[in-house]
């Protein structure tokens, strides 16, 4: 059976878009999973306020346990080795591509990896809705980029008004048809949106040390609090127009599927890839009923990006499928309705050679 594999995530965008601001986000919201992050420098990594534990050569530990290494591309291969080592006890790696480079060289030098441990993850292109125009008129590769995007992130969505956001989001889907487009400010995606977040592995300690990560994450929830009170100096609670624009979460939506009976993978295929507009992410795991198919095929998707991960099932372990599917202004009983009709009633009957679409997704 396959062993486990890395995720490894290209964060692109042209200079100022907002990149950093993202990846920072992603570290400082990381709970118990372990990031990567590869940069081209460690100037604007608030490095200092996540306390540096340690310093190799020019990788970084910081300290909820993600690391940090400034490379060029000549190095990444050698990087990606380094964080890849079970000792790094890494869950996903986050690359910040520098603003002029080529996302395409990025992505060709992770498929040409010899290294087994890690397999591409996909494409975000962030994007400044506030300079886009300008962006756009003196890099028109810019384009380009958006059109291989798994997932194009608009940042800076506060700094526009409602009329040229949905502009925006228009010309964007023009560039980009079917890939998903999520407005964000100040890069406070929603880390779920990119990968699975792990629960902390000290989460049953009834004493422990308080982390840096801990206070990171008081200092937040203060600062809402704080800004939250100087809105509602009228009352305690949260009332008709409260605006809940910032909370990451604040506008998705999220479906849940679970069958017991198998699926069947040429319809579910079908499903998923005509998978609507504004459904940014799937996760879970499938079960089919095919001969010599039968393990437990766990699903990883982001905007175009999909990926299947091969595995036994635990002997304790219910053999069902569950999904759980997020995004935006999307239809809940038109996609569970979708899924339902991927039910294989005859498991029995269906072909071995209808799993080939699966396959072709599935990592060796």
């Amino acid at each position: 059976m396959a062993k486990r594999q890395i995720p490894v995530i290209v964060l692109a965008g042209f200079l100022g878009s907002g990149k950093t601001t993202l990846l920072n986000h992603l570290l400082r919201h990381s709970g118990g999973t372990r990031i990567g992050a590869v940069v081209n420098d460690f100037g604007k990594i608030e490095v200092d306020a996540m306390s540096v534990a340690g310093q190799v050569d020019s990788m970084v530990s910081l300290g909820n346990g993600c690391l940090c290494c400034a490379v060029d591309a000549s190095e990444l291969d050698g990087f990606l080795d380094r964080l890849a080592r079970p000792a790094a006890r890494i869950d996903v790696i986050v690359i910040e591509a520098s603003g002029l480079a080529e996302p395409q060289e990025i992505i060709r030098m992770i498929l040409a990896s010899d290294n087994d441990s890690v397999v591409y993850g996909g494409l975000v292109e962030v994007v400044d809705g506030a300079e886009f125009s300008a962006t756009r008129e003196r890099h028109p590769e810019l384009d380009r980029h958006v059109g291989i995007a798994d997932l194009v992130v608009l940042n800076k969505a506060d700094r526009i008004g409602d009329e040229t956001r949905e502009s925006l989001l228009e010309t964007l889907a023009g560039l980009a048809p079917g890939t998903p487009v999520v407005p964000v400010s100040h890069g406070r995606i929603d880390p779920e949106m990119l990968f699975d977040r792990k629960p902390r592995e000290d989460h049953l300690e009834a004493v422990r040390q308080l982390s840096f990560e801990d206070l990171l994450l008081a200092d937040d929830e203060h600062d809402r609090e704080h800004d939250h009170g100087h809105e509602h100096d009228h009352g305690e609670h949260c009332g008709e127009g409260c605006d809940h624009s910032g909370h990451l979460h604040s506008g998705y939506e999220s479906v849940e599927f679970r069958s017991d009976t198998p699926m069947n993978p040429r319809r579910l295929m079908d499903f998923l890839d005509g998978r609507p507009e504004g459904l940014y992410r799937m996760k879970g795991f499938v079960h089919f009923g095919v001969a010599g198919h039968r393990d437990k095929f766990t699903l990883h998707a982001v905007g175009d990006f999909l990926r299947f991960y091969r595995s036994p099932w635990a002997r304790s372990e219910e053999r069902v499928t569950q999904m759980v599917m997020i995004g935006r202004g999307i239809d809940a009983g038109a996609l569970k309705a979708g899924l339902e009709g991927c039910r294989d009633t005859a498991p029995e009957e269906t072909e071995e050679h209808s799993m080939w679409g699966v396959l072709r997704y599935a990592q060796d």
